[in-house]
Parts: structure tokens; C-alpha cells; sequence
């Protein structure tokens, strides 16, 4: 296909915007099985100790009631199938404030609703619960997991010597909640023995493999179908109870089941990112050269499982230090158990990291991009591994000309307009470029002279417009018109593929349909027998050789010379800051994330992934926070009205840039994940700009007004 008529690198609509705006995408509770009863998930109002008693007889007489199902009559299911969380009803045991306890089934969600608050449950209480994190963070334990234990390199902490700039300082990130649009929900459908489950999945069959496991049941018995997600951040990357409760309800009753979670059951049903205190210690010559890194964080994670999100992984990477730390310790907890979200560790460990490199600029009045420059690494300082490309050095140039660096006043608190004072902070970030075995068919079809394609890959979109780059691949790969290409994914019955998790999805997907393309017209050519002289394509083949369908499927995996590289997107935000110095109110006037993520298959979606991940960041560094009460082990947010996310009045005006990068060593086609590396760096870049603007510096976030008026 010639350059100019190439879909990929264009900023195309997405193919599904119009079911999506007239309301005709179908999500997990919009499928129209007759006979559909309702679940609702009544909780735990303790954090540790035993149901003693479950008084149920109020509800199961109450108008519409089909079933009350709790731990003494729900089927007996495999606890360790692969979901996450626990609370399957298994036992009277409660580890968490707000664990599933039980469900009521019946003809309505109100009637069901209803009848759950008639149910009351008598507990016997444990002495020893742990819900207060600052108090057991005093005494936290080494964490279980082996890619979480220490890791040094040259003398690690020890190296600081006298005549050295140091920096020693703590950073805190709070415990947030995923909240997508879409709160998780399902729609169960047994016939005989075989189970459907309408689900939003970020990993379509990681959730068949972890459903069927659960409930004792094989693979194949089970089908998860997502064409569309409401987003999901990382909570619908594992899949949790609510997913095979629904379908436990559903065999009970013997009728399609309901399960929807409200926004509130959002904030103990589907994990969290977990709070952090990250201690940082930089060491540098009065040049700015730096000599040692340490970066040691305590977290918290769940009394009876583990999860600790990866703080230290920027640090391992982004500058050259010939003597690092970077430890973990953890603090069990009667706490749901954290998870994968946005950015794992990555956007946390960049605030604490970023932070401290503004820190040491200001300290050795050094300009804070010179400052990250001086101590660009020529390769993977935790591993020693080649670049497979680095372009942070560029984003940084390239994006201090665009944001009109050369205007910030470098003395804290010196640029003020009427009672605002005004402040530029920068940040970098980065996130691992990786591929994953992935499959997909494609199907052609000649019709009155034109040939159409069938695309089927059991990917995921959550909204970020893997339908499009994908229709974009196979219009490449197949000299076919993106309107003549259908796209079929998000069902568990198409060939398998990889998540959209860990910002692998678009390198993951988009290389198995190329590879599709690639062998459906390697296959045509033999079917065909002829040479040419210039190789035609699969459109052409099956037009000049009449040929009325024709088929193929491809199993795509990375290529092995990738493991000997280090592959990463890189970024550099940019953020602009104006504050009241009367009221503390804080305002992002100005963002430019700049980011080299090798080929771009669609700059309008990804433009829109870049600025989505910034908007998060946002709200990362002003305004969201989850709060426990450590009395109890419940939430004092739980609701939209105190967990506050940043609404269109919150953002300024938000510009993304990327850079033009050729790296194809992490797969063939050249592509990076840019779903994470959007909010690495952002909540730093803001920290930085509020400091630049007003002298204080906020190490816990969000950084709201009663931190700057003290």
C-alpha cells in the first residue's frame, strides 16, 4: 500500500464512537437474556473476627425475594482458582471492613436492595485488628515476594560520604480507588453446565481461566464476553469475587443473574492503590553528578495475602548512580488487598523520586533539567542491559523549547500576578515496552468486487481504541479500506490474547494482526502459484485470482531478542501552576507531557490516552485520597462527594507531544504501551511547580490548600 494511503500513523475516529455516543455498546448488564434476576452484595461491618449469627428471615419474606445466599449455603468453591481478594463466602471468617458476607436474589434490584437491609448479622469481634497504618507501619516485615527483596548495587546506602550533597527525605502517596465510569458488574448465564459471564475483563481469558477455576469447572465450560469496558485502571485486570459470586447466584436460582456493584461497594469490593511512605537519599558531588540512590518504601497489603506495588522501579533505571537501594517492606493488614493500578508504582515511585532529583537541583542551584541530563544513563543501571532506544534527553530539550522553559523564574515564590503566585516544575517517568503472545484470524470475503475482512482476537478495549488501531493494522496488512474491515473481540471464544494491562495490549494485539496479514497473504500468494514482481496484496489476491473466502490464524509472541535490551517509553511532563496565596487553592494552568513511545498507530487516541493519564495524574497530586478510619477499618470516602476526581473546571489547558521514534527491537512493528507511562511523572511535575511557585515544599500528597496555608 503507498505511504499516502497508509491508515496507521493517522489520526483516525474510532470505528465504535457511534454505538458508543447513541448508547448502542453493549456493556456487561446490557444483554437482553430473558427472565434476568438481581443480585446485591450485602458486607461485613467489621474488620477481623467471626459471623456468629445471620438473621435472614426478614428478608427472605420480603416482596420479590428469590434467594439469601451466604457462607452456609453457597456452593463449595476453589479459594485459590486465581481470583483475587477472597470473599467467596467460603467461611464465617471476616479479614476486611466491608468483605462480601452474602447475597440477596430477587425479581428487582430495589426489591433485592431492600431486602439486603433487613439482614443483620451478629459477629464475634477480634482484639488484634490492624487498621491503623501509621501505627503499624512502625514496625513493618520484609515482604514474601522475591522480586521485592533488597536490591543493591555497588555499596548501596553505605557509599555517602562527607563533602557530598545529600538529600534524606520522606514522600507519601495516600491509598486511592480505581472508580471507572463503569462500576464492575456481571451478567451470569448457565446453560446445562457451561457458563457465559457478560464481564468487563481487562484480560478476557485470564477471567475464563480464573472463573472456570473457581468453580471447579474446565475452560472451555466458561465464557467471558466483553466487547466493551468503561474503563478499568488495573481493578478489571484481575478479576474478583463479585465476577463468580454472580455466577454461583445464577445456578442457585437457576436464571440469569444481575451483579452490579455500587459506587460505594467500589471502595471495598475491587482493591485499591495502596498508601506508601517512600524514604529517598541522594547523594551528588557540587557538580551534580550522582553517586548514590536509595529508595526504600513500607506499604501495606492485605493480613492474608500480598500485593505490593513496585515503588522502586524508576529509581532502578532512570539515572546513573553507581551505588543504589532499593527495598521494600510491607505491613499486613485488615485491609482489602491492593492492586494493579495505573501506573503500579511507577506514578507513586516518580513523585517520590522526582521530587527529591527537584530537591537537589534546588539545593545545588542547578537547573532541574541539567541537573536529570547530567546523570542520563548510557544503559540499564539495574541490569547493565543496552537501551533498546532512550529518549529522555530529547523530551526534556524538545519539551522545555515547546513549554517556554527559559520563563521560569528559578527563585521560589518571585513570580506572582495580582495575589497568584505562578510556578513551573518538571518531571520524567517511564514504563516498560513489551509484547506478549497474542492470536488472531482474519476472514475474507469477496462481494460484488470488493473484499471485506473479519478481524477475531479475544483483546480488550477499556475505551482507549483498541478497535481502531487494530481495524488500522489489518487495513495496512491487507490493502483493505478501514470501512471494508469488521472487527470481532472481547469474547473468550476468539483466539486468545493478551491483556490490556501493563501497557502491552496495543504491541501485543496490533502484532498478531500484522502477523494475521502478514501469513493470510503469504498463503494467497501460494494458493495463487504465480510470481510477482511486486509482492501484491491479500485485497489484491483475492481479486485477481476470484477467490470467494479465505481464511487463516496467526500465534504472534516477542521477538527473543528482546530480552537481551532494555525496552521503555520514556516522558517528561512539564506543569504550570497558579496558586491563590489567599484561599491555597491550587491550579493547573499549563501541562505538556512529552513522550518517546516508538510507532504511534493512531496520534488521536493516543493523544487522548497521553492527556487521560495526565488528567489522572492531576488528581493524584491535588485532590484524591482514600481515608480509613482506623477505629474501625471502613473508609470515611466513599462516595464521589469526598473522593474527589478532577472534573473539567480542575484542568487547564493540556497539550501532549510525542517523539518520532524507530525502535523496533521490542517487537516487530516498533510499538510501546503509552496507557501507564501518561501519569508517571505528573504528580512530581506538579509537587515541583507548586515549589517553584511558593517555596514550600509538599512531600504528601494531594497537595491541598490547608498543606500551603500552615
Amino acid at each position: 500500500m503507498e505511504e499516502k494511503n497508509k491508515a496507521i500513523g493517522k489520526g483516525i475516529d474510532r470505528i465504535d464512537g457511534i454505538l458508543k455516543i447513541t448508547g448502542k455498546a453493549s456493556y456487561a448488564t446490557d444483554y437482553p437474556e430473558k427472565n434476568i434476576a438481581y443480585a446485591v452484595l450485602f458486607k461485613s461491618t467489621i474488620a477481623f473476627g467471626k459471623i456468629t449469627e445471620i438473621e435472614s428471615n426478614d428478608a427472605k419474606k420480603s416482596t420479590g425475594v428469590i434467594a439469601v445466599i451466604t457462607h452456609e449455603n453457597a456452593p463449595k468453591l476453589n479459594v485459590k482458582g486465581g481470583l483475587r481478594g477472597g470473599a467467596l463466602l467460603q467461611s464465617p471468617d471476616i479479614m476486611f471492613y466491608g468483605q462480601h458476607i452474602g447475597m440477596v436474589v430477587a425479581e428487582t434490584f430495589e426489591q433485592a436492595t431492600a431486602a439486603a437491609n433487613l439482614i443483620k448479622v451478629k459477629y464475634e469481634q477480634a482484639a488484634n485488628q490492624k487498621t491503623d497504618f501509621d501505627l503499624e507501619a512502625k514496625t513493618p516485615v520484609m515482604p514474601k515476594g522475591k522480586e521485592l527483596q533488597d536490591f543493591v548495587k555497588g555499596a548501596g546506602k553505605s557509599a555517602i560520604t562527607s563533602g557530598q550533597i545529600t538529600i534524606e527525605e520522606e514522600y507519601e502517596t495516600p491509598i486511592e480507588h480505581h472508580h471507572p465510569m463503569e462500576p464492575h458488574s456481571t451478567l451470569a448465564v448457565w446453560k446445562d453446565e457451561n457458563l457465559t459471564l457478560y464481564n468487563g475483563s481487562q484480560i478476557i481469558n485470564g477471567a475464563q481461566t480464573a472463573a472456570a477455576a473457581t468453580l471447579n469447572l474446565k475452560a472451555e465450560q466458561v465464557r467471558i464476553v466483553s466487547p466493551f469496558i468503561g474503563g478499568g485502571f488495573g481493578s478489571k485486570g484481575g478479576q474478583w469475587a463479585n465476577l463468580v459470586l454472580c455466577a454461583v447466584a445464577a445456578k442457585m436460582v437457576n436464571r440469569p443473574v444481575k451483579l452490579a456493584l455500587t459506587r460505594q461497594q467500589m471502595f471495598n469490593s475491587v482493591g485499591l492503590r495502596q498508601r506508601n511512605i517512600q524514604k529517598i537519599t541522594l547523594a551528588a558531588s557540587k557538580d551534580g553528578m550522582l553517586s548514590t540512590l536509595a529508595h526504600e518504601t513500607i506499604s501495606h497489603t492485605a493480613i492474608d495475602d500480598e500485593y505490593i506495588e513496585p515503588c522502586g522501579d524508576c529509581s532502578k533505571i532512570m539515572y546513573d548512580a553507581s551505588n543504589t537501594l532499593i527495598s521494600y517492606r510491607s505491613v499486613p493488614m485488615h485491609v482489602i488487598l491492593p492492586t494493579y493500578t495505573r501506573g503500579p508504582g511507577k506514578s507513586t515511585g516518580s513523585f517520590a523520586l522526582e521530587s527529591a532529583m527537584d530537591e537537589l537541583a534546588h539545593k545545588l542551584n542547578i537547573d532541574p533539567i541539567e541537573l536529570r541530563i547530567k546523570n542520563e544513563p548510557k544503559q540499564d543501571p539495574s541490569n547493565g542491559k543496552p537501551w533498546s532506544s532512550r529518549t529522555t534527553v530529547q523530551c526534556l530539550k524538545e519539551g522545555a523549547k515547546a513549554f517556554g522553559w527559559d520563563k521560569r523564574k528559578k527563585a521560589p515564590g518571585s513570580n506572582k500576578v495580582g495575589d497568584d503566585l505562578v510556578g513551573y516544575g518538571v518531571a520524567c517517568g517511564t514504563y516498560p515496552a513489551r509484547q506478549r503472545d497474542s492470536s488472531a484470524s482474519i476472514n475474507l470475503r469477496l462481494q460484488n468486487g470488493k473484499v471485506f475482512a473479519t478481524v477475531e482476537i479475544a483483546a480488550s478495549d477499556l475505551g482507549t481504541g483498541t478497535n481502531t488501531i487494530l481495524a488500522q493494522t489489518a487495513s495496512d496488512g491487507l490493502g483493505i479500506p478501514v470501512s471494508q474491515i469488521t472487527m470481532k473481540i472481547g469474547d473468550s471464544s476468539l483466539p486468545p490474547a493478551a491483556g490490556s494491562v501493563g501497557s502491552v495490549g496495543a504491541s501485543s494485539f496490533a502484532n498478531a494482526v500484522n502477523d494475521a496479514c502478514t501469513k493470510i497473504t503469504d498463503e494467497l500468494l501460494a494458493k495463487s502459484g504465480k510470481q510477482f514482481f511486486v509482492r501484491p496484496t491479500a485485497n489484491q489476491l483475492m481479486v485477481s485470482e476470484n477467490i470467494g473466502s479465505f481464511q487463516t490464524r496467526s500465534d504472534s509472541k516477542a521477538p527473543a531478542e528482546a530480552e537481551k535490551y532494555s525496552c521503555h517509553s520514556f516522558n517528561a511532563n512539564f506543569a504550570e501552576v497558579r496558586i491563590s496565596s489567599v484561599t491555597g487553592m491550587v491550579k493547573v494552568t499549563r501541562f505538556l507531557a512529552v513522550t518517546g513511545a516508538g510507532k504511534i498507530l493512531n496520534p488521536k487516541t493516543a493523544r487522548s490516552q497521553i492527556i487521560g493519564g495526565n488528567v489522572w495524574g492531576i488528581g493524584m497530586a491535588l485532590s484524591e485520597e482514600s481515608v480509613i478510619d482506623p477505629r474501625y477499618g471502613s473508609f470515611a470516602t466513599r462516595s464521589f462527594a469526598d473522593y474527589h476526581v478532577p472534573s473539567n473546571f480542575d484542568i487547564g489547558k493540556l497539550d501532549a507531544m510525542f517523539i518520532n521514534e524507530v525502535d523496533l527491537v521490542p517487537n516487530k512493528m516498533g510499538i510501546k504501551g503509552i496507557g501507564e507511562v501518561g501519569i508517571v511523572g505528573v504528580a512530581a511535575a506538579i509537587a515541583n511547580a507548586v515549589f517553584n511557585a511558593t517555596g514550600k515544599r509538599i512531600r504528601s500528597l494531594p497537595i491541598t490548600p490547608d498543606k500551603l496555608l500552615l
